[in-house]
């Protein structure tokens, strides 16, 4: 039994352990460090990717094993991340009376749950229909249709991250929005699930003109990156797609 075969299924395996990870602090409601091993896995799902084409081993075991891994890490924990900035947006109706509103509360012993924070659960349900697509489009090598997960994950954490980090009252009004979140949140779906042909970073050669595109994207996001730290990764997620649609004939 050849070893190097397994190395790339063991990439992956690593991105749902921290995935896995991931989720457990997220659930609890601390994003920084939720934040801090999704972003590990998803450095190693971009690795295993590389290893399984650098060994001569790609496998459609490493495929679908890569899709798991990538619900969990960049669906299911950038969900419940949303599920719990919305609720820190609900107010709580009083137990002792009805309500028929999307923020009412239904609670079983000491269990609450607010029914309006469920519609960030639906980013796992549309990352796990795109990353299923995924699986059966052979177009999409060269290209992306659709955000991919993780950039739809990065846009997501980033929300957490602002509100920890930038100290700006503006950016928090913002953010600690029911209405803000649950826009993004439908917008994200869409987009990761939209026919938009959306450039991949994979570079055939190096060479600026065949590149260009590449080149302009990493240049400018490294940047806003420097400038205005974790509240440049929207604005990031937002140019990708822009430089995208006025290149689509290139894409």
């Amino acid at each position: 039994m050849k070893i190097k075969k397994h190395i790339p299924n063991i990439i992956t395996l690593l991105n749902l352990f921290c995935g896995a990870i991931a989720t457990i602090f997220a659930v609890h409601g601390n994003f920084v460090v939720a934040s801090l091993f999704v972003f590990l896995g998803i450095f190693f799902d971009f690795f295993d990717g590389l290893a399984a084409r650098k060994l001569k081993v790609q496998s459609p075991l490493g495929i679908q094993l890569d899709s798991l891994a990538d619900l969990v890490t960049s669906g299911l924990v950038p969900g419940i991340i949303m599920f719990k900035l919305i609720s820190l947006t609900v107010d709580a109706p009083s137990f002792s009376s009805y309500s028929n509103e999307w923020n009412s509360i239904f609670h079983w012993q000491d269990f609450k749950l607010s029914i309006l924070p469920l519609i960030g659960l639906l980013i796992p349900l549309a990352s796990a229909y795109r990353l299923a697509k995924f699986n059966l489009d052979e177009d999409q090598q060269a290209y992306f249709k659709g955000l991919p997960v993780p950039a739809n994950t990065l846009l997501i954490l980033s929300l957490p991250l602002i509100l920890e980090y930038q100290n700006s009252d503006y950016m928090n009004a913002i953010i600690i929005n029911k209405w803000f979140l649950i826009v993004l949140t439908i917008i994200s779906c869409y987009l990761l699930n939209s026919r938009i042909k959306l450039f991949a970073l994979k570079f055939s050669d190096w060479s600026f003109k065949k590149n260009a595109i590449r080149y302009i994207f990493l240049i400018i996001s490294l940047v806003i990156l420097i400038v205005l730290k974790f509240a440049a990764i929207p604005l990031i997620i937002l140019l990708y797609i822009l430089l995208s649609l006025s290149n689509q004939k290139q894409i």
